[in-house]
């Protein structure tokens, strides 16, 4: 099933503002949430959506790739792709977003501690950081979409203790000052009355547990580096620059928690005969004089090998013959671009004596003196509409 449009889903446009985003999410996340709606798949489904969108849009850096890449730019690199697709679960959902709802639900969705610690039992949830690579690609792999593998020396969970810290539970004790919930709370008394405030425990950062005994391989820090092989796919119609996400393929998080993002940067390679202007491809074709006068078949270079064209007789120089559908596909699927072939009539430097005869006799001729008519003398306009 295609994936709904993200503005479409939180019901806001283009031009929404950044608080607009929010209060729209939240809207739909409390309508939504499990806990209101409890066994509605649908309703989970439709929460799933909404936290989907609102990670891309509340995100500046990937607002702008969706703005002008569309689905393809956020998981067009992923299988499955998007927010729900790369595996994130309720857990994730809550542990990112929870602070949005401001306390709504206390009980919490499958034995969560309530929205306002953003996790189980109020735990704070690690999430690693991303990785960026950047990706080669010639005209061929752009145009058909291509599978890449690549080598990476990222963080993953340390074997030795699979990522707790510790060889053993028994060495994983509960936070002393927070007693678990990676919170401290403080009662202040002020002239409105007692008010409470909540924050990060300073002893265990939020874990809600203390490693007494680290691992000898990782240091305590459940994670180690390691070379790994990731394959991802990379969506037809990609440009230069462009950033694709493969969700969860970054470095690994401390304690279990959300792995980040491999983000691929695309590099074209330049192709030695075509030029590339948006979806279409450009070629300038030289063709002799006598080819212009009386016409011919030309072999021109496309994406996937050669095309014969027919110059018509009497073609002039600067003369655009478009080829419909021979560029580039759109990322988005909304067709593909044209191939452009720019005439130019090649004038040779030097003649023989011959030659030179021959086109005294031709310059003398009448049909040989310039009579252009309304299009010849628009060449301005039509490379105007060429790169418009």
């Amino acid at each position: 099933m295609a994936k709904r449009d993200y503005y479409e889903v939180l019901g806001v446009t283009k031009g929404a503002s950044a608080d607009e985003i929010k209060k729209a999410y939240r809207k739909l996340a409390l309508k939504y949430h499990p806990d209101k709606n409890p066994g509605n798949k649908e309703a989970e489904d439709k929460f799933k959506e909404a936290a989907e969108a609102y990670d891309v849009l509340s995100n500046p850096d990937k607002k702008s790739r969706y703005d002008q890449f569309g689905h393809a730019g956020m998981s067009g690199a992923a299988s499955g792709g998007g927010f729900s697709g790369a595996g994130f679960s309720m857990e994730d959902i809550f542990s990112q977003f929870g602070d949005i709802f401001g306390g709504h639900f206390g009980g919490g969705f499958g034995g969560f501690g309530g929205f306002g610690g953003g996790s189980r039992g109020g735990r704070r949830v690690n999430r690693g950081s991303d990785i960026r690579i950047r990706v080669k690609l010639d005209l061929k792999e752009i145009a058909h979409g291509t599978e890449k593998k690549v080598k990476i020396n990222k963080q993953v969970a340390c074997p030795s203790c699979n990522g707790r810290g510790a060889v053993s539970e028994a060495d994983i004790h509960t936070c002393e000052t927070c007693k678990g919930t990676g919170q401290v709370t403080r009662v202040t008394q002020t002239i409105l009355g007692t008010m409470q405030t909540a924050s990060v425990c300073p002893t265990c950062h939020g874990e809600g547990k203390r490693v007494v005994k680290p691992c000898a391989k990782c240091g305590g820090d459940g994670l180690v580096k390691e070379m790994e092989e990731i394959s991802f796919k990379i969506p037809a119609g990609v440009a230069q620059g462009m950033q694709l996400t493969v969700q969860g393929k970054g470095n690994a998080a401390k304690q279990g928690g959300i792995n980040g993002d491999l983000l691929v940067v695309i590099e074209e390679e330049e192709h030695p005969e075509l030029q590339r202007d948006g979806n279409d491809l450009i070629y300038s074709l030289f063709i002799s004089v006598p080819d212009a006068i009386l016409g011919c078949d030309a072999e021109i270079p496309a994406v996937d090998g050669k095309l014969r064209i027919k110059i018509e007789a009497g073609t002039q120089s600067g003369k655009i013959l478009r080829l419909r559908s021979k560029g580039l596909p759109d990322v988005n699927g909304y067709g593909s671009g044209d191939l452009l072939v720019y005439i130019q009539v090649w004038t040779p430097k030097k003649v023989d004596r011959q030659e030179k005869e021959a086109l005294e006799k031709m310059r003398s001729s009448d049909n040989f003196k310039p009579a252009p008519n309304k299009d010849d003398k628009n060449f301005f306009d039509r490379m105007k509409k060429m790169f418009s």
